[in-house]
């Protein structure tokens, strides 16, 4: 008895920028960009994917970090969440650092990256409703150093889509200097993939409430009239008061936009939820509350 290994890559570039990057890509439209890994790695093991040729990311030095510009948080894609976990990018942007805490084991912090949880667009990636929330903006890189931006949630949505050869340079937020929180439940105590997650900013600017529901769709939901309604409530003059009632009030009617009843039958009757799906929005219904609560608090 015999075993085989998967076969091998048959190249592995590994370029020292973002426009050289893109070159590689140009040069091999079968290669495979990588980052971390996190996610390729389970392909490959799985037997799922078998590229043909890799272009490592990991040397590139200009999207490991972050800057400012014009109000706005520029953020390399090759940032790792343990990096986006740290105290000082925490205190630029609470929510993205939340989420990056919670992504997993360390292991998976050290080697997962920004872009990467993006371009995967798993529905249970972390970041997504994070950037949703925040609503983010994509600069993409494309050959002979074109640059063009797509909003984070037009690529989640598949309204828009990364071309042959392009590459996930730098992700923009903008910084809202107000509370943010991002709180997730999973499936077992400890690190673990999603069931539901809820990221939830303040915008005290446009007295506006953002929130976004994660790992319930294939790609994170915005309950826009839930934070209108809930943004008319808010005391933003003073200590951004708001009645108990209306944080409950607000948990339910963002799990019911999010997780809608189902559609009447014929005859008038509807079908109660399924007792999981049911749970499953009480789960969404007590996140978003309790974001909204630790937001104003």
């Amino acid at each position: 008895m015999t075993t085989q290994a998967p076969r091998a890559a048959q190249a592995v570039t590994l370029p020292a920028s973002l426009d050289e990057a893109v070159a590689a890509l140009a040069a091999m439209p079968a290669a495979v960009p990588v980052a971390g890994g996190t996610d390729l790695m389970a392909a490959v093991n799985s037997g799922q994917l078998r590229p043909a040729a890799l272009v490592g990311l990991g040397r590139i030095s200009e999207i490991r970090g972050w800057q400012y510009q014009d109000g706005h948080a520029l953020l390399g894609a090759g940032l790792t969440h343990a990096r986006m976990g740290r105290p000082d990018f925490a205190a630029l942007i609470p929510a993205l650092a939340a989420a990056a805490r919670a992504a997993g084991p360390p292991h998976i912090r050290n080697a997962g990256t920004l872009g990467g949880n993006i371009a995967s667009a798993a529905p249970t990636g972390d970041a997504l409703p994070v950037l949703a929330a925040l609503e983010a903006t994509l600069i993409v890189a494309g050959s002979g150093g074109a640059r063009r931006e797509i909003p984070v949630s037009h690529l989640l949505a598949g309204m828009e889509m990364l071309r042959a050869g392009e590459l996930i340079g730098y992700v923009r937020v903008p910084l809202l200097h107000a509370p943010q929180v991002f709180l997730k439940a999973t499936g077992r105590t400890g690190p673990g993939r999603a069931i539901a997650s809820v990221a939830l900013v303040l915008d005290p600017a446009r007295r506006g409430v953002r929130c976004a529901v994660g790992a319930i769709a294939p790609m994170p939901l915005r309950p826009l009239e839930a934070e209108q309604w809930v943004a008319q409530l808010i005391d933003w003059d003073n200590d951004r008061g708001i009645v108990p009632e209306a944080l409950a009030a607000f948990g339910q009617y963002v799990a019911a936009a999010c997780i809608p009843d189902p559609e009447p039958a014929e005859d008038g009757t509807v079908q109660p939820l399924p007792p999981a799906v049911l749970h499953l929005r009480r789960t969404v219904a007590a996140l978003a509350r309790r974001a909204l609560g630790r937001a104003l608090s």
